[in-house]
């Protein structure tokens, strides 16, 4: 099985600001963007603290789409909303099981 899942995790107390700038870039880059499904988690022992999961075909095509101006202008502006820098966790899909 071939995949890949890029797990980004970040803490902020301005979510709702930032989950604006996801849909405007959602809606910006639809057609264009490689990104598959995605969700966002928020950790209920600490919830400042949330995951953005993402799977991408591959790891090239997730590398393509971290390389978009949009992407990198997102970018900007999330790590101007959260309190840190965020950390990613880059991963090859091994198994998914659905229902």
């Amino acid at each position: 099985m071939a995949g890949f899942v890029q797990i980004i995790e970040f803490t902020t107390t301005r979510f709702d600001e930032g989950d604006k700038l996801v849909q405007e870039y959602r809606a910006k880059t639809k057609g264009k963007s490689t990104a598959g499904r995605g969700m966002t988690l928020r950790d209920r022992d600490n919830p400042n603290r949330y995951y953005n999961v993402v799977e991408f075909p591959s790891y090239e095509d997730a590398m393509r789409n971290s390389e978009m101006p949009e992407t990198q202008e997102l970018a900007s502006k999330l790590n101007e909303l959260t309190d840190g820098p965020p950390t990613f966790h880059n991963c090859d899909l091994v198994r998914l099981e659905e229902g």
